[in-house]
């Protein structure tokens, strides 16, 4: 039989998500055929809205629809602290528990010599403008507990030594190898608490 063009580029574009082989995406661009035409317009909807409304913060680097994240913009927010994540899903998962009441800095991404991912890459040269704009007193490492991020954290402790701020790691409540939007509520909440200085 003729290979189906269409559906072979909608199968390839569900292969791009990451952790979609081809048989997963081949069963769900398929289920996509099947759809009700409302429903797929709904779809192709959401698809457009979110690469055409949702941005990254101009100051913290967090997602957002507004010109800067309501994080940024709250006037209760501890902006003496600062928690530095890899990523800005990352965020979402820390302000899901809400015990953290300061604001975040989302490097957008980590070091990582096998992706080629070097220091002079990441979203770093503004938090140095933040720790002295806002008087900051503790920056709180919280990136992933892995290779990645430990060699991410190792040398954020090391560069932010000269600012004269507290410079803590959250605590390894969250397994070695883990990933932070994977964590449960109780276990980010324990990271964060037993934070230690590094």
């Amino acid at each position: 039989m003729k290979e189906l063009r269409s559906i072979s580029k909608l199968i390839d574009s569900f292969q791009r998500l990451p952790g979609i082989g081809h048989k997963t995406a081949e069963k769900m661009a398929y289920q996509v055929l099947e759809m009700k035409g409302e429903n797929v317009e709904y779809f192709a909807d959401a698809l457009r809205e979110v690469k055409e409304k949702i941005h990254h913060c101009p100051i913290c680097g967090a997602y957002t629809e507004d010109d800067m994240c309501e994080i940024c913009a709250s006037e209760t927010r501890d902006k003496t602290k600062i928690m530095v994540v890899s990523y800005a899903k990352d965020v979402i998962s820390f302000e899901k528990i809400g015990v953290f009441d300061g604001v975040y800095h989302v490097l957008g991404g980590a070091v990582s010599s096998i992706n080629g991912v070097t220091i002079n890459e990441l979203n770093i040269t503004p938090l140095f403008d933040r720790i002295k704009d806002q008087k900051v007193k503790e920056v709180i490492i919280a990136t992933n507990p892995n290779t990645e991020g430990e060699t991410t954290a190792l040398y954020l402790a090391h560069i932010l030594a000269s600012t004269g701020v507290i410079v803590t790691r959250i605590a390894y409540g969250l397994p070695l190898g883990g990933h932070l939007e994977y964590a449960d509520a109780l276990t980010l909440t324990k990271a964060l608490e037993g934070r230690n200085k590094i």
